[in-house]
């Protein structure tokens, strides 16, 4: 049998650029995009499940028949403002409600910048999220405040219900501007801002900006909403008349 000796030319050309690429970082990542974590879970957690209590509170604020579904979805909201207040002073830097302010701080020189011509649509863009990310936090606090106190009868009447009612329809507002903005910089940045705050990462080189992504707190966060929402099913009245009271509870009377 013959013995195929490697060609010399072909050899030295593979270790040349095994070399290069090894010498040249940018070479080897460039076969894979590189992307860095920008959003931890905890944050990404707390902002889907927000998303989803207010649509379903929303959508079930008229009508006895799911006012149990919309006061649970109600403490919800509250318990994840409480947890995200609480990781905005106690999280990693990026996560903190001072880097909030901060970039909302910049807003004065911004406009001064703009009116004479001079736009940075960057810190634009960081600018107009960040108020309504801010905007959104303010209004749910008031919102879920005044609904307790419409369930719990507090007083007020017709009046603590109206602003219960105005404050949602304003909360809806600035979730439909929130998400106006989103689809409308990533069209014109022709980049995906959706893409972070599903997966935590977003292309580009450099360091993370999240060094850790906190799953474990996310999952304990998750399991915590899941069991309240578990344990409010199970302990709703087993059958509600039309007119709103437990129709099991007035029968164990009756008799």
């Amino acid at each position: 049998d013959k013995v195929r000796i490697p060609n010399e030319g072909n050899l030295t050309m593979n270790a040349s650029n095994s070399i290069a690429a090894g010498a040249n970082p940018s070479r080897a990542s460039a076969q894979k995009p590189s992307k860095r974590r920008v959003v931890d879970a905890p944050v990404r957690v707390m902002h889907w499940l927000l998303a989803l209590s207010f649509l379903g509170a929303y959508l079930t604020a008229d009508g006895e028949r799911w006012r149990l579904v919309h006061v649970t979805l109600g403490y919800t909201m509250a318990g994840l403002l409480v947890a995200r207040v609480l990781w905005g002073v106690f999280g990693p830097r990026p996560a903190r409600l001072s880097m909030l302010w901060r970039k909302l701080q910049g807003a004065p020189a911004w406009l001064k910048a703009a009116a004479s011509g001079r736009i940075d649509w960057r810190q634009g863009q960081n600018l107009l999220l960040a108020a309504t990310v801010a905007l959104l936090l303010i209004v749910i606090a008031p919102l879920t405040l005044s609904g307790l106190g419409v369930y719990q009868e507090w007083g007020g009447g017709d009046a603590l219900e109206e602003l219960h009612e105005f404050l949602g329809n304003g909360l809806l507002a600035l979730v439909l501007a929130h998400v106006g903005a989103v689809l409308a910089l990533s069209l014109l940045r022709r980049r995906n801002l959706v893409a972070p705050m599903l997966s935590g990462r977003t292309p580009g080189a450099g360091p993370d900006l999240v060094k850790r992504p906190f799953t474990g707190v996310a999952a304990l966060l998750l399991a915590a909403v899941l069991t309240f929402w578990g344990w409010q099913w199970q302990t709703a009245p087993t059958a509600v008349a039309g007119d709103g009271y437990n129709a099991q509870s007035h029968h164990d009377d009756d008799d």
